[in-house]
């Protein structure tokens, strides 16, 4: 934080923690670093992020009209999804807030005619889609789809209703305001497909409670950026506010208050809500660590010594009793029926040994299992039970790598999420054990920086199989995600910090391998940025100076 007061036109600098930051001239970053003011950047107009993995651009161009553009199938088949989503495009490309349409707010422009644009009209778009039976999104959905634009119409075509709306959205940004107000786009050639299948974000809800209005609106940007997976933390260490079917007494006592919760009812449309935009949800559940929320389970939690007697705290999750896996074959059997999606998170991380060495029953147990004083060996007999409950539901599990790290024997289709520093040697050591591999390390969207450093680029600059291994080994990297863990973040903040920063990783999940020049990607984020506060979100400016021709006024 910097603070500048003018006092009779002269500036007066204050450092803050003993580092000092120009108010004029040369902004002074770090000490002996001299950066310059970032100059203007001007958005690009009507280039869809992220950039697709082919796409030719031509010269003519078409004009939209509310009056008259829609959207249709190509044949007989149509679905529930589909027709909701061209409501919420025909609304985006036109208004691009509900809010706007319910005001009568028309984008400026939208209902100008086309002779006085000096441009054809285009009356529509078409749909052609040969699947519509998938009612969720999996890791194996198929999102890829062709899009034309053309003198007579514009066509989309994907195999599955999922590729259809990752095409939607890049049409709708195709979509830009011409010199004389009007909407326009430019005859357009199209195929895309994304280059890794899970491209994630992670949203912590137990440090601080995120009601679920943002949530949506998390969603929704999820689905302008075509990531397509929502990794709710949902509980932690701080706060239980997952309402339990089966056991409600856990956010009774676990939450913050009765209005931090979320309820069934509240979970259910988040699912909803995500799937009609093709995002999957995926929840995460994190023991035998981070479980001190838990508490209300009887004996669940491991009993702490000190001086030979209980000091009245507990720490990990009590592996040595068979209640515990009692309660947990319960407790995931209703996640496996609330939460739809094939996989969930089990966490694993951050494990302190110190509770279970302090207590004499663990001590015990641990000699009859022969296990010495190898702590990682019961750590092992905890995750093997777990897992082997949640194979048993016949749900896939992820772990974060701390598990693997501290050589516990996995069932080879857990996937590992590498989170900690050094990134390339893990991810290398965990795809050489043959485990599938999720990154999210060099993308923890928590560590705020200085804003002049404009560090979405070290986020763009990341290619997740830059670790040494061979084909096969990077053929396990199923993508990465994005993470905005909630200290210091709830509704009041969560959209301007994270967003159009996370966007950069979207592009890196999605676009090729060789998508990589910042310089060619700041103006394009820039306008990104701009769809998103037109669309009603509160991205945040993070490329330097500039404008957006629709600036937030909702």
């Amino acid at each position: 934080m910097m603070i500048c007061l003018r006092v009779l036109g002269s500036f007066i600098l204050l450092s803050i923690a003993g580092i000092p930051f120009a108010c004029e001239g040369n902004l002074q970053g770090d000490v002996g670093e001299n950066v310059e003011w970032p100059a203007v950047t001007v958005p690009t107009e009507g280039s869809p992020w992220p950039l697709p993995q082919n796409m030719q651009t031509g010269t003519d161009v078409f004009a939209l009209s509310d009056m008259t553009f829609r959207f249709s199938y190509a044949g007989a088949t149509s679905c529930n999804i589909l027709d909701q989503a061209f409501l919420r495009y025909f609304d985006i490309i036109f208004y691009g807030h509900p809010l706007r349409k319910a005001e009568g707010k028309p984008q400026y422009g939208a209902h100008m005619k086309p002779s006085k644009l000096g441009a054809n009209l285009l009356p529509g778009l078409t749909v052609a889609e040969t699947d519509c039976s998938e009612m969720y999104p999996s890791l194996q959905s198929n999102e890829n789809y062709t899009l034309t634009v053309s003198s007579d119409m514009a066509s989309l075509k994907a195999a599955s209703i999922w590729g259809v709306l990752k095409g939607l959205e890049t049409f709708s940004q195709l979509v830009y305001e011409s010199d004389m107000g009007g909407l326009i786009v430019n005859s357009t050639t199209i195929t895309d497909f994304p280059r890794f299948a899970h491209r994630g974000f992670l949203i912590d809800t137990s440090r601080h409670f995120v009601h679920v209005k943002y949530i949506f609106q998390m969603i929704d940007a999820l689905a302008y950026n075509r990531m397509n997976v929502l990794h709710w933390h949902i509980v932690d260490y701080q706060s239980f506010p997952y309402e339990s079917k089966t056991f409600p007494f856990m956010s009774q006592e676990g939450a913050f208050s009765p209005m931090h919760v979320y309820t069934q009812l509240d979970i259910a449309a988040v699912i909803a809500y995500a799937r009609d935009r093709g995002v999957r949800v995926m929840p995460e559940f994190d023991t035998p660590g981070h479980a001190a929320s838990w508490a209300s389970i009887k004996d669940f939690l491991t009993p702490c010594y000190s001086g030979g007697k209980p000091d009245g705290t507990t720490g990990p999750v009590n592996p040595i009793v068979n209640a515990t896996y009692d309660f947990l074959g319960k407790f995931f059997g209703e996640i496996h029926d609330v939460f739809p999606d094939n996989y969930v998170h089990v966490g694993g991380d951050e494990v302190s040994f110190k509770c279970w060495q302090s207590n004499p029953d663990i001590t015990e147990f641990m000699k009859q299992m022969g296990f010495g004083t190898d702590y990682a060996k019961l750590e092992q007999y905890y995750m093997q039970k777990l897992l082997a409950l949640l194979d048993s539901l016949k749900v896939q599990s992820i772990v974060w790598q701390e598990v693997v790290d501290n050589g516990v024997q996995i069932a080879p289709a857990t996937v590992v999420e590498v989170w900690k520093g050094g990134w390339e040697k893990e991810m290398s050591q965990v795809t050489k054990l043959g485990y599938k591999t999720l990154l999210s390390s060099p993308w923890y969207l928590n560590y705020v920086k200085n804003p002049y450093s404009q560090n979405w680029k070290s986020y763009y600059g990341v290619e997740p199989l830059n670790f040494e291994g061979t084909a096969e080994q990077k053929k396990l990297v199923m993508g990465g995600e994005a993470c905005m863990w909630g200290e210091y973040v709830d509704g009041t903040n969560i959209i301007q910090r994270t967003w159009p920063r996370a966007s950069t990783i979207a592009e890196r999940l999605w676009s090729a391998s060789t998508v990589t020049d910042v310089n060619a990607a700041a103006p394009r984020l820039a306008e990104q940025r701009c769809r998103m506060v037109r669309r009603g979100l509160q991205a945040s400016p993070v490329t330097g100076p500039g404008f957006c021709k629709f600036e937030y006024d909702l």
